[in-house]
């Protein structure tokens, strides 16, 4: 008879490491299933500034000592795909792209997938010369011009990141504005490596093996932009990936699951946390909190 455990993690982020953490100290048993790295999106912050009592930290120094915490209370962990979960007898069955788990609880903590701007071979040039990740493939541009399509916090993050491997940085904003928060403006603004040109839309990709360039199109005079460049990073938000859990729960028009306040789906023992669910806030505290959340009330119903 395959092993039961008390409850089995979909997603590797600071949600589901936290979910881990206090389960764990609950004395239950948990299987930890992430399909890539753990850590989750914040692993490539290279800085973190909004964490209650740390004054900075890296997202991967942040991840790591998270992993560290449940590797010390017992986490079982697997680097696996999760393709479906199904409920039968109070049972929950979570299918992978390497076989089967059975546990009598699952939190799904799936997070978000980036989004990815559709114009067209940008799927061609993916790893020769356009990213989603500065902390992951920004060494390989130094020297380089690298662009950075955002307006965002990631964005911005990523620009001044990129500042110490390359050349210059050149961020291409679709509006008028950053959408940053204010400290991460003014860093930009001041730094000599760092230029923002606003209003532009990416129209195409130049260069033919390799990336060498970018063409924009200015959104109010219709002016085409050219900007030589190596490297690209595409920071234009991320998107929901639930659509393989839709039976068991309920999505909103966006793909993001509905949980109550409890992190209950519409499954009895099936709950949702972090940035994979329908909220208003997704940030490492709020991902925290829905770990908390949902593993205080895993335990109760285990009891």
């Amino acid at each position: 008879m395959p092993n039961i455990y008390d409850s089995i993690i979909i997603g590797g982020g600071p949600a589901g490491m936290t979910a881990a953490l206090n389960i764990l100290r609950g004395g239950k048993s948990v299987l930890l299933i992430e399909r890539e790295a753990f850590g989750g999106q914040i692993a490539t912050s290279p800085r973190v500034e909004n964490i209650p009592s740390i004054k900075e930290i890296s997202g991967e120094q942040f991840s790591s000592n998270l992993f560290d915490q449940i590797s010390d209370l017992g986490v079982e962990f697997e680097l696996e795909e999760v393709e479906s979960i199904s409920k039968d007898n109070n049972i929950f069955t979570v299918k992978t792209n390497y076989g089967e788990h059975q546990g009598k609880t699952v939190i799904i903590a799936t997070g978000v997938v980036h989004n990815h701007i559709g114009v067209e071979r940008e799927e061609e040039l993916i790893g020769k010369g356009v990213s989603y990740c500065a902390t992951c493939d920004g060494a390989f541009f130094k020297g380089e011009d690298v662009v950075v399509i955002g307006d965002a916090n990631t964005a911005a993050q990523y620009a001044l990141l990129l500042t110490n491997y390359c050349n210059h940085v050149t961020m291409a904003l679709l509006f008028d504005k950053f959408f940053a928060d204010k400290i991460l403006v003014d860093r930009i603004e001041a730094n000599p490596k760092l230029s923002v040109i606003k209003q532009i839309a990416l129209q195409e990709f130049l260069g033919k093996d390799e990336l060498e360039g970018l063409r924009f199109k200015h959104t109010q005079t219709g002016e085409e932009v050219v900007i030589p460049c190596k490297g690209v990073f595409i920071c234009i938000g991320q998107k929901a990936d639930n659509k393989r859990f839709e039976n068991l729960v309920e999505l909103n028009e966006r793909g993001f699951i509905i949980v109550d306040s409890k992190m209950k789906t519409k499954t009895e023992g099936l709950y949702a946390i972090g940035d994979c669910t329908k909220k208003d806030l997704r940030q490492v505290q709020t991902a925290c909190n829905d770990g908390a959340i949902a593993a205080f009330n895993v335990l109760r119903s285990l009891d």
